[in-house]
């Protein structure tokens, strides 16, 4: 998996990493039990303090993700196919719903929203189609 961080965004790097980290599960990219790279590799690789990456990677294993062991490292421990994990709509409804408060607040109107959401979807929902190709 290609990770590509920007120190110059707005948006922590521990943040971004765990983002991509998501966005690659959810389009299949990464999937259950595949090694991620290791704390000191990635910290390595982008000349950032390791703790920044274990924060990243921290957040990945709370939201059940990730699952970490120091035999294996970090692997991922679960893809879309799985069952959502118990608890989490109550916690992704909060956020998605701030998400939407902030699209209508700037002024998007409903349509583009859903309209913009249902292009992510069917993104997301092609990209696992085009990786399971690939694998094959």
């Amino acid at each position: 998996m290609l990770i590509d961080i920007d120190p110059d965004s707005e948006s922590p790097l521990y943040q971004q990493l765990r983002d991509q980290v998501v966005r690659a599960i959810a389009e299949g990219s990464l999937k259950p039990g595949e090694a991620l790279a290791s704390v000191r590799q990635l910290a390595g690789q982008f000349g950032i303090n390791s703790a920044t990456v274990g924060k990243g990677y921290e957040l990945l294993r709370q939201e059940g993700l990730v699952r970490t062991s120091r035999r294996s490292g970090s692997v991922v421990a679960r893809g879309p196919a799985d069952e959502p994990t118990p608890g989490f709509s109550a916690g992704w409804t909060g956020r998605l719903r701030t998400l939407l408060a902030e699209a209508v607040a700037h002024g998007m109107p409903d349509q583009s929203i859903r309209d913009t959401t249902d292009s992510l979807l069917a993104d997301f929902a092609a990209s696992r189609t085009d990786s399971g190709r690939s694998a094959s």
